[in-house]
């Protein structure tokens, strides 16, 4: 016989375990399911292991400037091995602490996979294949992304990789191909250039960091030429092949074929739902053609009672948008009269330099027919900035 709880959250990512929290806190009887680690992409293989592997290679860089400010030392060597069990330690306190606010708020969590049965209950299937049926109230479904590959490049783990293995290396390549000038494919180049690993970027849109104000990519990629990667835009990867222990990759660019030798090729080039397996037709719940779940302003989907969050609902692939999400979806679920507002949403983007929005951008404010008033100041112009060599 099913059991009862009031509120299931299917995912316990940057979305699913605060909104869990929440509903808890509203006084609802809560299940968190989720089926690898708490924290999920984000706090596991994205965000947390990115900006700490990134603040190391930063400590690397200012290492080979020290003597600039009259501090001599020898050149840094980086132990990957050590810096990735740094890193790990980080991402297990982290998960270890979201664990710690589920207990205490009186969320309780199931690691297992969960798929919906119909309107009302889901499936709970154990790794050992044990089974649990359980009815609820509300669902919450908090699933997830992951990584999308292309045809002339799957994913193998080794010599093509997504962003998940290109975190985990645990020795600097000499040679990395980045396919997808994006926020993650730049922000991970980024990190292995300021290693010493010869970077080439092909991004197949005309720019770098698509969608970012044109000004700002520009000052970006002044930096990532000091730094010696090379980028081509307007550009495609076409096909690879092994050959003399490396991966051999032809893109045509504007200027013509070009030929990389490289030992890693890392695809950055989107995500795509974690939809399959849900079983969201039996609970009434409608994807769009790429799998995303659709919902309204209070997130909720086709069925009234089953709300979707974070990046299984789309774009931005953010992970304090899936948080803002999660709460707003819990409150509506606790009778609050809230719905879902992007307009000042922020983002942080961890290139060289470090980017930040909110709101629209120039260009976007600029297309709505709005008068744009602009100001601008040079980073020479601000002392903390000249007193940190920036």
């Amino acid at each position: 016989m099913a059991r009862h709880v009031d509120v299931v959250v299917i995912g316990g990512g940057p979305g699913g375990y605060p909104a869990a929290i929440r509903a808890a806190q509203l006084g609802k009887k809560v299940l968190l399911v989720e089926r690898h680690k708490l924290g999920g992409e984000c706090l596991n293989y994205g965000c947390i292991p990115s900006k700490a592997l990134i603040h190391a290679s930063n400590v690397v860089q200012a290492i080979g400037r020290a003597a600039e400010w009259g501090i001599d030392t020898g050149p840094a060597h980086v132990d990957m091995v050590r810096l990735q069990a740094w890193k790990q330690s980080v991402v297990e306190k982290l998960v270890n602490g979201v664990a710690t606010l589920e207990k205490g708020n009186g969320v309780e969590v199931a690691f297992a996979e969960a798929s919906f049965l119909d309107a009302k209950s889901v499936r709970m299937r154990t790794s050992d294949g044990r089974t649990e049926d359980v009815e609820f109230g509300d669902a919450i479904v908090a699933t997830g992304g992951r990584p999308s590959d292309l045809p002339a490049f799957r994913f193998d783990g080794k010599r093509v990789i997504s962003t998940k293995e290109a975190l985990e290396l645990t020795a600097i390549p000499k040679a990395l191909l980045v396919i997808g000038g994006g926020i993650s494919g730049l922000e991970i180049g980024t990190f292995y250039a300021k290693l010493g690993t010869r970077v080439v970027v092909i991004e197949l849109l005309e720019q770098l960091l698509p969608g970012m104000d044109p000004e700002v990519v520009r000052i970006v990629e002044r930096h990532l030429k000091k730094l010696g990667v090379e980028f081509h835009t307007k550009s495609q990867g076409k096909a690879w092949h092994e050959e003399g222990g490396q991966a051999v990759v032809e893109a045509e660019t504007p200027e013509g074929p070009l030929t990389v030798r490289t030992d890693i090729i890392l695809v950055t080039v989107g995500r795509r739902p974690n939809t399959d397996g849900l079983a969201a037709d039996k609970a009434g719940v409608k994807t769009n053609p790429k799998g995303y779940v659709v919902v309204d302003s209070q997130l909720r989907t086709s069925n009234r009672h089953v709300f979707a969050i974070g990046d299984v609902v789309g774009q931005p692939f953010l992970a304090h948008k899936a948080t803002m999400e999660g709460l707003t979806a819990a409150e509506v679920i606790g009778g609050e009269p809230v719905e879902v507002d992007y307009r000042a949403m922020p983002s942080a983007i961890f290139t060289d330099p470090e980017i930040a929005t909110v709101g629209l951008l120039e260009p976007q404010a600029a297309a709505e027919g709005r008068a744009v008033k602009t100001a601008r100041v040079s980073f020479g112009a601000i002392g903390r900035a000249l007193a940190q060599a920036e």
